[in-house]
């Protein structure tokens, strides 16, 4: 029992406090409460939505454009801190946690995207040039196989791409030489289209026929070398004939008077 007089102790039978001799009049010791400790009632009054909230989810939904996700993370953020201290009075926490959800999402994915930006480009470049350096390798191979055609039958430059190219027997013929690859002799290889033109007179030489041509060989050709998607699959055009001059042109079909890009 506690004096309310001197705070003394006293025993919870005792009658007069034994400090101070009070009347002690039914106290009762309790233990000191701590309002921190006591439950606090819940808010039952209106709520309202918090704008933060809502704005939160909008610019999360908006994640792709840069810097909107950072604000829908910030939004949050300070929606669920207002929450917090209203006790129940301010509502939308699945919003802001949508909002926060996307905001980092789009906040993680935009290096991503900025790396893309950056090595896509430069990978479709690299592609290109690729290319074309492949389509000028190809030209040369053509206008080396034409020069060992002639050598080989002296029937003249080959009637048609395609007698360059292997044929599906062992055996090398005049029909089919076997001087390039088959992909090549069917006119499109690595993104370039390759159109061969027999330009000059069509006759066959003495002694052809006995060498196995069965088409007569031309004096003269045109190769013309063009990317199927240009821009995409190549940029430059690039025209080759029996003098062995490779031509090329940026913006369509190259011929016999575009810009020379080197001589065989």
């Amino acid at each position: 029992m506690i004096c309310s007089l001197c705070a003394a102790e006293n025993p919870n039978n005792g009658r007069y406090c034994l400090k101070c001799g009070a009347l002690l009049q039914g106290q009762r010791a309790m233990p000191p409460q701590s309002f921190e400790s006591a439950p606090s009632a819940p808010y039952s009054g209106p709520t309202e939505t918090s704008g933060k909230a809502i704005a939160s989810m909008i610019c999360g939904f908006l994640f792709f454009l840069f810097p909107i996700p950072i604000l829908a993370v910030v939004l949050g953020h300070l929606s669920l801190a207002d929450m917090r201290r209203s006790g129940g009075r301010i509502t939308g926490r699945g919003m802001a946690v949508t909002g926060l959800v996307l905001g980092y999402a789009g906040v993680s994915v935009i290096p991503i995207l900025i790396v893309a930006a950056i090595a896509i480009p430069n990978l479709l470049r690299s592609r290109t040039a690729a290319n074309e350096a492949s389509a000028v390798g190809a030209v040369r191979r053509i206008v080396v196989a034409e020069v060992s055609f002639n050598d080989s039958y002296a029937n003249g430059y080959s009637p048609t791409l395609a007698a360059l190219g292997k044929s599906d027997s062992s055996q090398d013929t005049c029909d089919r030489a076997g001087l390039i690859d088959k992909v090549l002799s069917s006119g499109t290889k690595n993104g370039y289209r390759f159109t061969y033109i027999a330009t000059g007179d069509m006759v066959f030489s003495e002694g052809a026929r006995a060498r196995g041509c069965t088409q007569p060989g031309t004096s003269t050709f045109e190769l013309h070398a063009d990317p199927i998607e240009r821009g995409s699959t190549g940029q430059r055009s690039f025209f080759v004939d029996q003098t062995g001059m490779i031509r090329f042109n940026l913006r369509g079909p190259a011929t016999g008077t575009s810009p020379p890009l080197q001589r065989f």
